[in-house]
């Protein structure tokens, strides 16, 4: 017998049962997602989402991807001669991923756009590209969100605004006015105090330039260090205060930017967060002393549209993964796809990536209106965003888990992807406020502005007579609104929530999405866990709608 390697290889068994590799795939194939850009008025960008789906889900794209979490960023807080430079070092893949983002316009683009629905056109592109890898979208998502908090300094936004509106990645520290394109960074947050920045204690001193400041002090938790800008919080002689503080300064110089040391995180590692200490750090006042939380709050309304974004992509994404091996892996002599308990699965999976992808539609369009001057629209953002980011965020991590258990075995294993996946989820319910102090948020605008509650059932109301149970839900949330206690905030905005997306998904999904929804949701005809839909819901239905094609 010829038992040479060419004759006899090395291989023990042939590799059967085993799905082929999900990419190339489109991520945009999302009915849920394409029909909400059309419906929130930017049906004129599919196209351009079509084009960033195949991209995303490209072999390339998602090694990129791969790559940038593998080789996480690195702290140089020297150069070679000894001069200090505190600069984080990224793999190339990580600024490939950062390219394409602001190129396709997903950091403050928007801002620089005059087109009806170009914000929802940014959301929609965060939900296909968010099919990479999140980390990137920290620091596209604080450059969008700054631009309208600068806008309270109008000499300052008319110098760096149409920088930060570029469709140009420039990277590297040089003089932000010399650059073709900038990135915005946040400093919110201290040891001290956390969420509680009242707490804060960098203090901010005015100097005998009108304007200018020193700051003195530290942040706890700032990412995306090589940003070229930043808005930092600070205590000024008339209050807390929102100032703009560049890494390199105007001459040249490099301003005191030192940081201490990178976070070591559990998710988001292709990201850079540190600890960085100012020391007579120089900052342009943004707004009036004493004003500075309503200075930046802007900035967190759109921040917090993103942590409801990027939780609905990663729900996205982890739910075609688990499709696709649904689709092609077998036991027990039938695929997965085709067997009972795993459809319950998928579809239950599937409900909750369509709500939350739908809800993440409207919250952008009523961004979109609300900068436009629609008052009714603002009113409605300031509370469903709020109530979007607790309550999509918040079912991440589940969501995550379930997929991932999905593929057994092999999802536990990190070249499936899934665990970064997973590890990702909590941290867009901690980012922009945790659970509390989102749910808490929601008790301080119904008790502060009450057309926002007005705007809330005006929505509601739009759904008014197509389901019962829906308008059995909407009854119990306006007798519960006025009893609302602290103590039982968390239970309030999830009501709200969950109501809020099945009058959505009852208006605009199929009736197998809509009945389904509010069948578990609202009537109570659930279990705890995902997969346990009712043997009335039409599973085929929601698969159908839910999962691509496969290859």
């Amino acid at each position: 017998m010829d038992l040479t390697p060419e004759h006899a290889p090395y291989a023990t068994h042939d590799v059967t049962n085993q799905p082929p590799f999900l990419a190339p795939y489109d991520a945009s194939e999302d009915v849920a997602l394409l029909e909400g850009l059309r419906r929130e008025g930017a049906g004129w960008a599919e196209r351009d989402i079509r084009r960033l789906g195949t991209l995303a889900g490209g072999a390339e794209a998602q090694e990129w991807a791969e790559l940038a979490n593998r080789h996480e960023p690195e702290l140089r807080t020297h150069d070679r001669y000894g001069h200090r430079i505190d600069e984080a070092d990224f793999h190339p893949s990580w600024h490939e991923l950062m390219r394409v983002a602001v190129t396709e316009g997903l950091a403050g683009a928007p801002w620089a756009d005059d087109r009806e629905g170009a914000h929802v056109a940014r959301s929609a592109g965060g939900l296909v590209w968010g099919h990479t890898d999140a980390g990137h979208g920290c620091p596209t998502s604080m450059t969008y969100a700054a631009v309208p908090a600068l806008r309270a300094q109008p000499d300052l936004a008319k110098v760096y605004e149409p920088l930060l509106t570029s469709r140009e990645y420039d990277p590297g520290l040089r003089v932000p006015t010399e650059k073709r394109g900038l990135l915005a960074g946040m400093g919110m947050t201290e040891k001290q105090g956390g969420s509680d920045v009242r707490t804060n204690t960098t203090t901010a001193t005015p100097t005998d330039e009108p304007g200018v400041y020193v700051l003195r002090g530290h942040k706890w938790f700032t990412s995306a260090p090589m940003c070229d800008v930043f808005l930092v919080l600070a205590q000024a002689p008339g209050g807390l205060s929102c100032f703009l503080v560049p890494r390199i300064l105007p001459d040249g110089t490099r301003n005191t930017f030192r940081i201490q040391r990178l976070k070591e995180k559990l998710g988001n590692r292709s990201n850079a967060s540190c600890e960085p200490e100012f020391d007579n750090t120089v900052a342009w006042l943004v707004g009036p002393e004493g004003r500075g939380v309503k200075t930046i709050i802007e900035m967190v309304n759109c921040t917090r549209l993103d942590c409801v974004m990027m939780s609905s992509a990663l729900m996205r994404k982890t739910l075609v993964e688990a499709g696709h091996h649904a689709r092609y892996r077998s036991a027990f002599g039938a695929r997965l796809l085709d067997q009972p308990l795993m459809r319950n699965v998928l579809a239950d999976l599937a409900l909750e990536s369509e709500a939350a992808t739908t809800l993440t539609l409207r919250l952008a369009g009523a961004a979109d209106r609300a900068v436009r001057g629609d008052a009714g629209e603002a009113a409605f953002r300031r509370i469903a965003t709020a109530v979007g980011k607790y309550w999509v965020t918040k079912r991440g991590p589940a969501f995550t888990a379930e997929a991932l258990e999905c593929l057994g075995g092999n999802g536990y294993v990190e070249e499936s992807g899934m665990p970064r996946h997973y590890r990702e989820a909590p941290l867009l319910s901690i980012w922009e406020g945790s659970g509390n102090v989102n749910a808490l948020d929601v008790l301080r605008a119904l008790g502060k502005e009450p057309q926002v509650a007005e705007a809330l059932f005006g929505e509601l109301a739009l759904a008014r007579g197509a389901d019962a149970r829906l308008d059995a839900a909407v009854t119990r949330l306006k007798d519960t609104l006025p009893k609302a206690t602290q103590t039982g905030a968390r239970r309030l905005v999830e009501q709200m929530a969950i109501t809020l997306q099945a009058s959505l998904l009852v208006r605009h999904a199929p009736a197998a999405v809509a009945d389904a929804f509010c069948a578990t949701r609202l009537g109570g005809d659930w279990g705890h866990a995902f997969g346990t839909l009712p043997d009335t819901a039409d599973l085929g239905g929601i698969l159908d709608r839910a999962l691509p094609a496969g290859h």
